[in-house]
């Protein structure tokens, strides 16, 4: 299959993990659309695949090989198909990926994608490019401005990278140390983001609530750059994700009851309830500290609903360390949380530790989920009866029906007319399903 003369070249996209990768992956495609991409949702048309990975969870990259061996079909077909491989599994495996699959083109790591484009380059030209460095520059500052958003929500990274060093996560060692943008260039990018139909930002970071970029009179907080964001005319909801209980500030803590934009839902994970597994994490809490902590942001935003994410089987962990997770969480009461089977990543410090057996972690994991998802359908069905705020994004399944989150980011759905995209309005709540909720307008 050739190229007609003149028509465009495509490119397509696979996104692994997080949001964060999220905003590369539109980030990627932004800086190739200044050089003539366009997206495409098939491998058939591409004439460019990028696998943008993430490295947090077990076989991360075994997975992506497994994905690169499935391309390699297509690669035979049409030899002029160029394949790269970003984000953490690149910045983690560096030329090693072009050692285990020739038929990869390029590698590039999650802080070198403003320099994308003249990698492809340099691939088109025969050269097999692997930039994994930590660059000097900043990459936002060299990235096209954004381009017009066709849904009324938005994510703008303000933070990357991580120094917490906890013993499980690989983190510190594929996004660096952290380092936050500064205030101005966070504004700015969020006035052009309003003034092309966003209505909600999401701030991203890996460990976002520890931002500390440069702004008038030194450096600011994430409470400090809400209020600022508040200010936007348009605006009219910011979110921030993902953070840590040792970052929650007082300002930042002030902010959920004094700023009535930023949404009432809070990520806030804790990973164990047990003092001696959070002590060999080297999360540097204890359970309590968590606990007073929310009690302090419930006492700022009574409303407000909490997730959490939970490790199940980390090496050392005991009955009773497992049970300790089990009493944190009922303490909580949590509206949401995401829990996962220990998986030692190549190169943290928990990687070598003795692990607890297989069959015991799943036992601990169903457990711990069973009672996650016995609150998460509690405070689904709380909800029933109540008048929330919905901002719509999309049709629904059903013709006439349209699909938005709420405040509480609960995924809602209303039949209704004179709906459409960025339209928020008060809905309330008449049913609770496993996944969603029903109303009417309010």
């Amino acid at each position: 299959m050739t190229q007609a003369p003149g028509e465009p070249k495509k490119l397509y996209i696979k996104t692994y993990g997080c949001q964060m990768n999220v905003y590369d992956s539109e980030r990627m495609a932004e800086a190739m659309g200044a050089e003539g991409y366009v997206l495409t949702e098939t491998v058939e048309e591409a004439d460019l695949v990028l696998l943008n990975t993430c490295h947090i969870r077990e076989k991360a990259a075994e997975k992506v090989y497994s994905d690169l061996g499935r391309l390699r079909p297509f690669k035979e077909a049409k030899p002029d198909l160029k394949i790269g491989v970003a984000g953490c599994v690149a910045q983690a495996e560096g030329a090693e990926i072009l050692a285990r699959m020739p038929l990869v083109d390029l590698v590039v790591g999650s802080q070198n994608y403003h320099r994308l484009p003249a990698m492809v380059k340099a691939a088109e030209a025969g050269e097999q490019p692997v930039d994994t460095e930590f660059p000097a520059e900043d990459k936002f500052d060299l990235l096209p401005e954004r381009p017009v958003q066709a849904r009324p929500t938005a994510f703008l990274t303000v933070q990357e990278g991580c120094d917490k060093f906890c013993a499980f996560c690989v983190v510190p060692y594929t996004r660096g140390a952290e380092i936050s943008r500064p205030v101005a260039r966070i504004l700015s990018e969020a006035e052009r983001l309003v003034a092309k139909g966003v209505r909600e930002i999401t701030l991203l970071g890996q460990n976002v609530n520890g931002y500390h970029g440069e702004g008038q009179g030194g450096a600011w907080g994430l409470g400090r750059l809400v209020r600022a964001l508040a200010r936007i005319d348009g605006l009219v909801r910011i979110r921030y994700t993902t953070s840590h209980p040792n970052d929650m500030a007082d300002d930042l803590i002030e902010a959920h009851g004094a700023e009535p934009k930023l949404m009432p839902y809070l990520h806030l994970p804790v990973q164990s309830g047990s003092d001696r597994v959070l002590k060999a994490m080297n999360r540097k809490h204890t359970a309590e500290d968590y606990l007073r902590l929310i009690e302090r942001i419930r006492a700022a935003r009574p409303d407000i609903m909490l997730s959490s994410d939970f490790i199940a089987g980390f090496p050392g962990e005991s009955d009773a360390d497992h049970q300790a997770s089990l009493d944190l969480i009922r303490s909580v009461g949590f509206g949401a949380a995401f829990s996962f089977k220990y998986s030692p990543r190549p190169g943290t410090p928990a990687a070598n530790r003795e692990g607890v057996p297989s069959e015991v972690a799943d036992a601990r994991l169903q457990e711990l989920q069973a009672l996650i998802t016995s609150q998460q359908r509690a405070a689904q069905e709380s909800m029933v009866g109540r008048s929330v705020g919905v901002l719509f994004e999309k049709p629904g399944r059903m013709a006439g029906q349209w699909g938005g989150k709420s405040d509480y980011l609960h995924a809602v759905h209303v039949s209704a007319e004179g709906i459409g995209p960025g339209t928020l309005a008060r809905v309330r709540i008449t049913a609770a399903g496993p996944n969603s909720l029903a109303g009417v307008l309010a």
